[in-house]
């Protein structure tokens, strides 16, 4: 009887018909380890006896012909792939730990609390968790006194704010006229005094005759 082959649940079978490739992958971030490509020399004897039988034929022919009708099935087990999982679970021993609350097989290198023995979502790094508070304290502080200036005191709040110059088509950030060609950037103006609309460029208001 054969040894037993170890396995986890966060395997990914990337065999193929000319070899075998596994994928482990960790539960909790994703990243992970993908063993090196292991050729499977009896499909690659399959190969050869069709290459043969279709250069002299024949009894080569018949042989190759059921070899041909011999389907590899990526998901049966056969001795090759047995020694090719183990050897690619015994490569990455040491990559990953399953965590003994939840389960989950995790990578050692990013997502493992090594003071606990337990992954990041079961038992999070106290210093994690502190760095994590002060920033969400800081940007909530920065809110609250951001909304304590006055950041509209040089903004035309009644005019619609323009991305880009009408005239010239330059960026623009704001701002009555055009930085670069000079421009009003509103084709409408409207009278501080009355509020008549008119064509911008004016100086003076057509209804009440206020300067604009």
């Amino acid at each position: 009887m054969g040894k037993i082959v170890a396995f986890t649940d966060n395997i990914n079978d990337l065999s193929n018909e000319g070899g075998f490739q596994f994928e482990f992958v960790c539960e909790r971030c994703g990243n992970g380890y993908r063993s090196p490509y292991m050729a499977n020399n009896r499909e690659r004897g399959r190969s050869l006896l069709r290459s043969a039988g279709s250069l002299f034929g024949g009894k080569l022919a018949e042989l190759s012909g059921a070899a041909e009708q011999i389907g590899f099935d990526r998901a049966s087990n056969s001795p090759a792939k047995d020694k090719a999982m183990k050897e690619a679970v015994e490569a990455v021993r040491d990559e990953f730990h399953q965590c003994r609350n939840c389960g989950n097989w995790v990578c050692a290198a990013v997502c493992w609390n090594d003071d606990i023995g337990q992954c990041l979502t079961c038992s999070p790094r106290v210093g994690d968790i502190l760095s994590a508070a002060q920033a969400q304290a800081q940007l909530e502080q920065i809110q609250e006194k951001t909304k304590t200036v006055d950041w509209t005191a040089d903004l035309d709040i009644k005019q619609r704010a323009k991305v880009k110059c009408p005239h010239c088509g330059a960026s623009v950030e704001g701002g009555k006229f055009c930085p670069e060609c000079g421009k009003a950037l509103s084709l409408k103006v409207f009278c501080g005094n009355c509020g008549a609309e008119m064509e911008a460029g004016k100086r003076f208001c057509s209804e009440c005759g206020q300067k604009l």
